[in-house]
């Protein structure tokens, strides 16, 4: 599993012109599940994302996690962080997950998030979706399962 974590003042994703979701401050969270991914996978994931100090205190610091700014989360499907690029010109996305289970994976991750966060915002899975952000620093971290 892979998020692409970037820090946002605001975000929003819109869907054949119409607006499906927005957030103030707090993150926008891009989502890779791959194939080999489940819920255990995506509890640590979770843990971690929602543990990382990536805001910053009064110092100039980071610091704070998404809680402790009382922070936002836009969370948005995107299979294309699994790209391998290795071969050729045109990327292959064999390690993504089939999109049925991709789907559960991804609404598992949203209802487990939600709690946590006074704002979670959603895409629509599979959907050819506009995000719009102002990044904030910019400020942005790959999270990637291999590596916790």
């Amino acid at each position: 599993m892979r998020f692409c974590i970037q820090v946002v003042k605001e975000a929003a994703v819109d869907i054949e012109g119409v607006r499906k979701s927005s957030i103030g401050p707090g993150m926008l969270v891009l989502c890779g599940i791959g194939k080999e991914d489940d819920e255990a996978v995506a509890d640590k994931m979770i843990a971690k994302l929602l543990k990382m100090r990536i805001f910053s205190d009064s110092n100039g610091k980071t610091n704070l996690s998404i809680s402790d700014i009382d922070g936002e989360i836009l969370l948005v499907s995107q299979f294309t962080l699994y790209a391998d690029c290795k071969h050729g010109n045109r990327p292959s996305f064999t390690d993504s997950m089939g999109p049925q289970r991709a789907e559960e994976l991804y609404n598992y991750i949203a209802d487990s998030i939600r709690p946590h966060v006074k704002n979670l915002g959603t895409g629509v899975f599979g959907a050819d979706m506009q995000v719009s952000l102002i990044n904030d620093g910019p400020f942005t971290v790959i999270l990637d399962s291999a590596a916790i």
